[in-house]
């Protein structure tokens, strides 16, 4: 009996994916511009000449919508939106290049980050939609990297005496405040900046 192999996805199923990644797109350019207070599904639907009916059949609220946003932002690369395994890239070069290389990227896609900025300004505020997923999103973040940090200490890519956690702590403040920068301005060096930091705070990492 021969195996019969799968296809490509088609027909109404391809056209639902296909409609839920344009509807993500022109979520984030509106976030992205306007904030999730000022951006509404009605803007959204209006890029995309749909009815709102269309944007709640696919994502139930603005919240939902702007949630299936934020993930998409955090774990993807690119303009193309294909996943990046940061985790998986500390592993095998170490924290330092591995946050090099996704700086480098991140100037591929200055809308998402530019979402993230707004988003995590936004969210300070506890009554935010968004508050509990980017307290979430800082403790997850933090802890990974303390977590990779501390790898790199048993491979001798960083000096056992440092603090780890320490180090997560001042990686994220540093990398939040660079890309803000950027943002603000893109003649503003990023990865330049970034490399610097590691040759002040841990130059052994980068050996």
């Amino acid at each position: 009996m021969s195996a019969t192999r799968p296809g490509r996805v088609r027909g109404p199923y391809a056209k639902s994916a296909q409609r839920s990644k344009e509807i993500l797109e022109a979520a984030t350019a509106v976030f992205a511009a306007r904030g999730y207070h000022g951006g509404t599904l009605r803007d959204i639907s209006r890029q995309l000449n749909l009815s709102l009916t269309s944007i709640v059949h696919h994502f139930g609220t603005k919240y939902e919508l702007l949630e299936a946003v934020l993930e998409r932002a955090d774990v993807t690369v690119g303009t193309g939106f294909a996943p990046f395994d940061f985790e998986a890239d500390c592993v095998e070069r170490g924290v330092a290049l591995a946050t090099i290389e996704r700086v480098r990227s991140n100037l591929e896609r200055p809308e998402l980050l530019r979402l993230l900025a707004i988003l995590a300004a936004e969210s300070s505020a506890p009554d935010h939609p968004a508050h509990g997923w980017f307290v979430e999103r800082y403790r997850k973040k933090s802890a990974s990297l303390a977590e990779a940090f501390a790898y790199d200490q048993t491979q001798g890519r960083v000096d056992a005496a440092r603090d780890p956690r320490l180090l997560s702590s001042l990686l994220i403040g540093t990398w939040d405040g660079i890309q803000l920068q950027w943002l603000i301005d893109p003649s503003h060096d990023m990865e330049r900046a970034m490399r610097t930091f590691f040759e002040w705070a841990v130059p052994e990492a980068l050996s």
